[in-house]
């Protein structure tokens, strides 16, 4: 069944950040995920150097981790077009972090984005604000049967 004009027109309208807006999870982190390299944001308050990049060895993501738990991180969104998420992922689920991982659509759909402004740091931004849905994960469970595990 297709959709009417005014309904898809809907369905693509996009959301415009205001700086004004409640924050819903200050202890937000976004991570921009890459094949040789990940872009990482955490709260300006955070940290002075609150935007860092890292690699994408087991060290690298243990540094990460441990960098996050200082900054006072629960929760992390990321963002990947490939299969890039998975280990970073895994690794911060052990860790005790909330995370979400980020339809790379859903982040294009909301206006305000400067082109200056890392990707890690938008991610960052939009899931303080609630911005954010993540893709459907399998609980532990059902993906000890089948899914990939990185340990």
């Amino acid at each position: 069944m297709k959709k009417s004009a005014s309904k898809r027109k809907e369905a693509n309208q996009k959301v415009s950040v205001d700086q004004n807006w409640s924050v819903l999870n200050p202890n937000a982190a976004g991570i921009d995920l890459g094949s040789r390299e990940h872009g990482v944001a955490v709260p300006a308050e955070r940290d002075p150097q609150n935007v860092r990049r890292l690699g994408t060895t087991t060290p690298d993501l243990e540094v990460l981790a441990k960098w996050l738990k200082q900054c006072g991180v629960t929760d992390v969104a990321m963002e990947a077009t490939g299969v890039y998420w998975i280990a970073v992922y895994q690794l911060l689920e052990r860790r005790g972090f909330n995370g979400l991982l980020v339809n790379a659509r859903q982040i294009k759909n909301v206006s305000g984005r400067k082109s200056d402004v890392l990707d890690c740091h938008w991610i960052q931004r939009l899931h303080t604000y609630g911005l954010l849905g993540g893709s459907f994960r399998p609980r532990e469970s059902v993906r000890a049967r089948g899914w990939p595990t990185i340990t």
